[in-house]
């Protein structure tokens, strides 16, 4: 594995390495713990399908930990409504669910209060909510630029803890003041949470691991990560797109390798990661992407590794949460669902 360049940008440096050490204090040593992770739990190697009995061990899932990305079931969510997906993820062993816009579509309309309650109900919990970052064509748009009060209000009603964009922060450019300004932008939405008792995010997709426009040594992530303030701005791993970035941004524009593993930004920051995207992809290189999304266990990302080194953080049981999610559901959405949650509920702790 390359080593990561220091950055040009002084001040961002300074930033990183202060946040770092005090990353890898609450964590551990990053190196430490992927080490420790490498021989575990071998059942990525097993295909779906029925277990030889029951798994022994203990299981590298935290109880009440499981949740999904709605976006995953947006087809049975407008024909079918939350009321017959919930009762399918219940069915399913899934704890919590992360909504991807509060309507049903053509299922017909549902308030918040309804929503709530059908979420309950159906012994589930919402853990967060993706809403858009900026619509600058438009004042009355549903994101936390125009419209923050509505945004967290909502948020508010549905007793979430954790309310979020999967938007990138490209809203002024991709260079780093740009991205330095859009910092500004989530760290005051980050504030204006906190005050409810809620946690604001950003998830990731593979842009976000480019590089500055007009610095290309400087990766954006690293900016956002320097320049929010840990106490304001969380961060939703999406540990595909991760993966995928990993792929298309290991090297600058310039081909010089500046290569990086997901897994260690999150055990050198464990406390800004609260959340998990969970989703799995095959490996193809000769794919833009470097993968091909799949349902979860049936992929080439080592989720063994990668949960248990992140179990090893400190609160790393307790502080995190998986959401499974697949972008375009190949076979049927609940079928997606389904099997991916059998699969995580499979792996086990070695030697345990």
């Amino acid at each position: 594995m390359s080593r990561r360049r220091t950055p040009v940008d002084a001040e961002l440096a300074r930033k990183l390495s202060r946040r770092s050490m005090l990353g890898v204090a609450a964590g551990a040593t990053a190196a430490a713990l992927v080490g420790a992770a490498a021989p575990t739990a071998s059942a990525h190697d097993k295909p779906h399908g029925k277990p030889n009995g029951k798994p022994h061990g203990t299981p590298l899932l935290p109880p009440g930990r499981l949740g999904i990305q709605l976006y995953t079931l947006r087809d049975k969510v407008s024909t079918l409504g939350f009321d017959k997906v919930f009762a399918e993820l219940e069915a399913f062993g899934y704890d919590e669910v992360e909504y991807a816009g509060y309507t049903q579509g053509s299922a017909g309309d549902i308030t918040l209060a309804q929503l709530k309650r059908l979420t309950r109900d159906h012994g589930l919990k919402g853990i967060g909510s993706h809403v858009g970052y900026a619509d600058d064509n438009n004042p009355n748009a549903y994101t936390f630029a125009q419209n923050l009060t509505k945004v967290l209000d909502d948020a508010q009603a549905l007793d979430l803890k954790h309310i979020g964009t999967a938007s990138g922060p490209f809203r002024y450019g991709s260079t780093v003041d740009a991205w330095k300004r859009a910092a500004d932008d989530f760290n005051t939405y980050g504030a204006a949470a906190r005050k409810r008792g809620m946690k604001f995010y950003q998830h990731n997709h593979a842009e976000e691991f480019s590089f500055a426009t007009d610095q290309p040594d400087v990766r954006l992530y690293d900016v956002l990560l320097a320049e929010t303030d840990p106490d304001l701005v969380y961060l939703e791993m999406d540990i595909y797109w991760a993966y995928v970035g990993q792929f298309r941004f290991g090297k600058r524009v310039d081909g010089t390798p500046d290569s990086f593993d997901p897994l260690h930004y999150v055990l050198k920051h464990p406390d800004r990661y609260p959340l998990f995207h969970v989703k799995d992809g095959e490996e193809d290189v000769a794919a833009r992407d470097g993968y091909r999304m799949v349902d979860v266990g049936d992929g080439d990302i080592d989720y063994a590794r990668f949960l248990t080194a992140v179990n090893k953080t400190r609160g790393g049981r307790r502080d995190h949460h998986w959401q499974v999610e697949h972008d375009q559901p190949i076979v049927d959405s609940f079928t997606t669902a389904r099997r991916s949650a059998a699969y995580l509920h499979t792996l086990r702790q070695k030697g345990c």
